[in-house]
């Protein structure tokens, strides 16, 4: 057991309930601070999405705009966490943004010189980042191949580290739905790996 990781989601899911609290009060401090924990997981969520950086970059600007809008009109009982408030909206950005846009491109890992694009989590140890970067390669191949919302649940559970519970209140989806979804997903992920491997 990993006393140190249970240490710090605990310090997280106290800092979420004050931050819940504080923005609930409509308190400005509290949402920066909101901001700043969760702004590089949001851009991250989002640039998986649209595939570009200035698009994904722009994109996380609104999705906090609509949140700070959202929370000064409209009551967040609904809500348990404020993560999932803020992974909901930038999910309907992200559609509102195709549908506006109406050019639905695949997510691209490289540049304009065709290099791959390393996105990188300042928080992850080195150990951590080496084992993901081990299959990371094939995995990022086969996402693109996958429907899009096996792709959207793979990228919040296992990329986005969300819970069932909160990835329930972001797809508006029962959380027997989600689990199954995610099997399915996991499934079809599994398929083409195996299908890779055959080759």
């Amino acid at each position: 057991m990993d006393f140190n990781k249970i240490q710090n989601s605990l310090v997280t899911k106290k800092q979420e309930k004050e931050l819940l609290s504080g923005v609930k009060k409509r308190d400005k401090e509290a949402f920066i601070k909101a901001y700043d924990l969760y702004v590089d997981q949001i851009f991250r969520f989002v640039y998986f999405k649209v595939g570009n950086k200035e698009e994904a970059n722009d994109l996380t600007s609104v999705v906090f705009l609509k949140t700070w809008n959202y929370i000064q009109d409209s009551s967040i009982e609904d809500f348990k966490t404020l993560r999932a408030l803020i992974y909901k909206i930038a999910r309907t950005s992200i559609i509102d943004h195709y549908r506006k846009n109406s050019n639905f491109s695949k997510v691209s890992f490289e540049n304009k010189e065709g290099e791959p694009i390393d996105i990188k989590d300042e928080k992850q140890d080195i150990a951590r980042q080496a084992e993901i970067n081990f299959d990371f390669g094939i995995i990022e191949q086969k996402l693109k191949e996958l429907k899009d919302e096996y792709r959207e649940v793979i990228i919040l559970r296992f990329i986005d580290e969300l819970n069932i519970k909160e990835m329930a209140a972001i797809l508006d989806k029962p959380k027997n739905n989600v689990r199954v979804l995610l099997h399915r997903a996991l499934k079809a992920l599994r398929e083409l790996m195996e299908n890779e491997n055959g080759k």
